[in-house]
């Protein structure tokens, strides 16, 4: 099951390069990956049918804390997971038909939509309450990218946004209610099952946290609006997204924990409450819509209130008959979105008062909707007369659980029941038929292939509706395990004459009465007052958040650095300091170890003392990096000296990087305005100074049990077979701590560079034999150490820099290269190893300029640094391929002759290649976006001033 999911993100990954090269019929290829998990799907029907052990996987994720990628594939999962690929593949089928070839967001759409398909197959099959909520998460994520498809229109951006606001509210707050149950039970779904929490008020906050999640997921009152919103996105989005993918997970939720939470507080007046207005409003509301994508959406809110109060509900009846209604609706409401795609794309319109003739000329089209349109309305022989039937029989016994309320609920569905009839002929006529006072539509008339999905999809409900026996079979493993009835009931076209039978009459005949007096209902509803409206709720809340927040920062950012500075500093001294303080009583304290760290530590004081004394920048800074190498020296004598050799490679990284940008600014510091008075600054930098140490005295003294590290040294030999165990750890120990860090780095590093000097990110190298005779003879003497050096004037050059730079470059690269291979068992590693190559190529840089930098490593930035995240990626894939964990550690040993011992080579070796890369790729970025650009800055500001000159 996992791999099925893996299918979709690994072809999600190719589809932007699938686009490029074959253009529309990239969705052909990408529809490959939900047909092949249907395939696997409908291979194990028998299995669930028979209400067997469901087939389970799971896979170790992070062990020390229980967590695990859990799999699992019972009745409800299967009907979900087989609705998901199947529409997912006719989705994908029908892009081919519905883009634009020269859509320029065509490669983005493909691969979201895919990654989209596989978020929700992964929900869908979760038995790990977590990972559920991570690819709830990524669903909401996806949804935003496919709503905003076109984010040059307004109301693309605005609706995407909506969507995922409401949304991520509903799934933070189920997080929260994931993890109390984790906590209080069990984090395996499967397991909840069997053996649910306690009743407690913790229990009954997280269900009520989880019933949070599935509102907003699933559209309901008061969370209705954000899902014709989303109407702005293209059709195979609605299609997919809001009829049979992403708004099925709220219901999917309920369906799901419905069996041992039904009975928790609040659970079924809550829900049963809500789904019952949802669907009465929604109905409501689709009546008065005059765009059919609107009708159909808003339709979509009512149906989806009715599964809601069915699945809420939580006997054995009603939980047959939800999901037979999860399946009907994914199908007619698939087919009908897809419907009105192939409308708007052959007329340019979907506003049924512009539509007119569409039944006549286009036959195909208007059969599929037909049949759709009647599984929508609740007519026979279809999957929604069937799964309707059973639902009104479930709400008439259903009073074993809701008492007299049972019959209130009962009267609301048919009433909503009428609403949906009423709204699907609407549908039909406003599409498809003639108007007398309208003339035809002009029709661009759509190919065969292009109605190919709709039609496929009508005719799966029509057999589904014809199958109700065999559904039936498929859905009962479920509906079994509900506890409350004793009767799942059953699916079928006819269950006799009877009362079902008869309220099904009344809601078809009010249905069409309210069709016909539409005149009538239009007026009413323009009479009527409408005090709430949960779209205007919310964009006031928005603009009044906005409006908040301007006025809060107009009133707190008054635009001075020393006053934001000392708020933040006090705020530190009376919060966290005073705890701190605290904490000190007992207080085991000694002086010093050896007298190096009183030395160190005297250097530190002084630099520290001299730099805030300091009037001129250049010396600031020195004495600023005097502390930095003091506290090297701190860490090489307490047997650190991987951190001693980091902290000296950054501190010089830093002053390089400092002087680069000094020298665009003057000399000496401007006489500070007085904001704050300096005997307050004093002792607000006294007060720091003591929270700081007694932080860190509070907290050395906390530990009492042994710290995890303890065991690190052993580990990294046995397990990471190196013997330097800081660099063990960050490359094999916690390498998915590195593996994120460096991603970020690489990813903020991108962005800044990006923004200081875009020009230059995206210039080509230049190297010196690359200039022309104008660029590259500027009157500067020829005689040279270094390539570039002839292009400096004599004025602006240093032979003794040169000759240094001459001598040490390789000196420093050797020492790199050594550091990065000696890492894994000596001090060094790939960072300390690209920290050191860095600094030997700005040394280059300060030397002879940008085009010194060009010869010394003449690749793109951008190139190297993405290199070097691949390799490691792919190191920490590689295991897989031979049945191992993510980025588990291997060993080879090498055999070479003439050599004394035998050569052993770890993969974390590669992992730090990877470091190295990434980090002088960012040094490259250092020298060419900052360092370049200021030089380039620098000569502009001189070729002006002399031609002012």
């Amino acid at each position: 099951m996992a791999y099925l999911v893996l299918s979709h993100f690994l072809a999600a990954s190719i589809g932007p390069l699938l686009t490029r090269f074959l253009g529309r019929r990239a969705f052909l290829v990408l529809a490959l990956a939900p047909a092949g998990s249907l395939v696997w799907l409908l291979l194990r029907t028998t299995q669930v049918r028979d209400g067997a052990a469901p087939p389970t996987e799971q896979y170790s994720w992070v062990p020390a804390f229980g967590l695990q990628l859990d799999f699992s594939l019972s009745s409800l999962q299967w009907i979900l997971a087989v609705l998901v690929t199947g529409v997912g593949a006719l989705i994908l089928l029908y892009c081919t038909w519905y883009f634009h070839e020269d859509d320029p967001g065509l490669w983005r759409f493909g691969a979201v939509f895919t990654y989209f398909a596989g978020a929700m197959l992964g929900l869908v099959l979760s038995d790990n309450i977590v990972l559920l909520c991570i690819f709830w998460e990524l669903t909401t994520v996806f949804s935003y990218l496919l709503v905003g498809h076109n984010p040059v229109r307004s109301a693309n951006r605005r609706a995407a946004m909506q969507a995922l606001l409401v949304t991520t509210l509903g799934g933070l707050s189920m997080l929260a209610g994931a993890v109390a149950i984790g906590e209080t039970s069990s984090y395996r779904i499967s397991e909840i099952l069997q053996s649910p929490p306690p009743a407690s008020a913790l229990t009954t906050v997280a269900v009520m946290l989880l019933l949070v999640g599935a509102i907003t997921k699933s559209a309901q009152v008061p969370f209705p609006f954000w899902l014709p919103g989303a109407m702005a996105a293209p059709t195979p989005v609605s299609a997919y997204l809001h009829a049979a993918a992403m708004v099925k997970a709220g219901i999917f939720l309920v369906t799901l924990f419905a069996p041992v939470f039904a009975t928790v507080p609040g659970w079924r007046p809550l829900m049963i409450t809500l789904g019952c207005l949802t669907m009465l409003v929604g109905g409501w509301r689709a009546l008065q819509q005059t765009d059919i994508k609107l009708l159909l959406a808003f339709g979509t809110v009512s149906q989806l209130g009715f599964m809601m109060t069915l699945a809420a509900i939580g006997t054995q009846a009603t939980a047959l008959a939800a999901v037979g209604l999860v399946i009907g609706h994914a199908l007619f409401k698939s087919a009908l979105f897809l419907t009105v795609g192939v409308i708007d794309h052959s007329t340019g319109t979907r506003d049924l008062r512009q539509l007119s003739g569409l039944a006549r000329r286009m036959p195909l089209l208007t059969a599929a909707a037909v049949l759709a349109v009647l599984s929508m309305a609740g007519l026979p022989p279809m999957m929604g007369f069937v799964a309707k039937e059973s639902a009104l029989e479930a709400l008439l016994h259903a009073d074993v659980v809701l008492g007299g309320w049972a019959y209130v609920v009962l009267a609301a569905i048919v009433l909503g029941s009428m609403l949906t009839v009423a709204y699907s002929a609407r549908f039909v006529w406003g599409a498809f038929a003639r108007k007398h006072d309208v003339p035809d539509t002009e029709l661009h008339r759509p190919g065969t292939a292009f109605q190919l999905s709709p039609v496929i999809l009508a005719l799966l409900s029509l057999a589904a509706g014809l199958s109700g026996a065999w559904l039936t079979t498929v859905i009962v493993p479920y509906a079994e395990t509900a506890g409350a009835g004793a009767d799942t009931g059953y699916l079928a076209l006819w269950h006799g004459l009877n009362l079902p039978l008869a309220l099904s009459a009344v809601s078809i005949a009010g249905g069409a009465l309210l069709f016909w007096r539409r005149d009538d209902v239009r007026r009413l509803y323009n009479r009527m007052p409408h005090p709430l409206d949960a779209e205007r709720s919310y964009n006031w809340a928005i603009r009044t958040l906005d409006r908040t927040a301007v006025e809060l920062t107009a009133r707190t950012q008054q635009g001075s650095l020393p006053v934001y500075v000392a708020t933040i500093f006090t705020v530190v001294i009376l919060l966290p300091g005073v705890a701190a303080a605290t904490a000190l009583t007992g207080s085991d304290l000694r002086a010093w170890d050896s007298p190096v760290q009183v030395g160190a530590t005297l250097i530190i004081a002084i630099g520290t003392l001299l730099a805030a004394r300091a009037r001129e920048r250049i010396p600031a800074v020195l004495f600023v990096s005097v502390t930095g190498y003091g506290l090297a020296l701190l860490f090489l004598v307490h047997g650190a000296p991987d951190l001693a050799l980091t902290q000296i490679a950054v501190e010089t990284v830093t002053l390089v990087v400092f002087v680069l940008v000094l020298r665009r600014l003057p000399q000496t510091f401007r006489t500070p305005v007085r904001v704050l008075d300096t005997r307050l600054r004093a002792a607000i930098a006294i007060g720091v100074g003591l929270t700081a140490t007694a932080l860190i005295i509070s907290s050395t003294n906390a530990r009492h049990a042994t710290p995890d590290s303890a065991t690190f040294v052993d580990a990294a030999y046995e397990i990471g077979n190196g013997k330097n165990a800081v660099n063990v750890t960050l490359v094999d120990i916690r390498a998915w701590d590195t593996l994120g860090e460096v991603a970020v780095i690489l990813a903020a590093a991108t962005g800044v560079a990006s923004l200081v000097f875009t020009s230059t990110r995206r210039g080509r190298i230049e190297r010196v034999r690359d200039l022309s005779d104008d660029q590259s003879h500027t009157g500067a003497d020829d005689a040279s150490w270094l390539s570039a050096g002839a292009l400096i004037e004599r004025a602006r050059r240093s032979t003794i820099l040169e000759v240094s730079t001459r001598l040490l470059f390789h000196v420093l690269i050797v020492t790199s290269l050594f550091l990065l291979f000696a890492g894994h068992n000596l001090p060094g590693g790939g960072f300390a190893g690209g920290l050191v190559a860095g600094v030997a190529l700005l040394v280059r840089y300060l030397a002879a300029g940008r085009h010194e930098l060009d010869e010394a490593l003449p690749l793109d930035a951008g190139l190297l640094a993405g290199l070097g995240l691949l390799i490691i990626i792919a190191t920490g894939l590689a295991p897989v391929l031979s049945g191992g964990a993510i980025l588990q550690s291997e060993m080879v040993e090498l055999h070479v002759p003439w050599v004394w011992n035998d050569i052993k080579v770890v993969s974390p070796v590669f992992f730090d290649i990877g470091v190295y890369l990434i980090v002088v790729g960012l040094f490259l970025d250092i020298g060419r976006s900052l360092g370049s650009g200021v030089d380039r800055q620098a000569a502009e500001d001189e070729s002006l001033e002399a031609m002012r000159a």
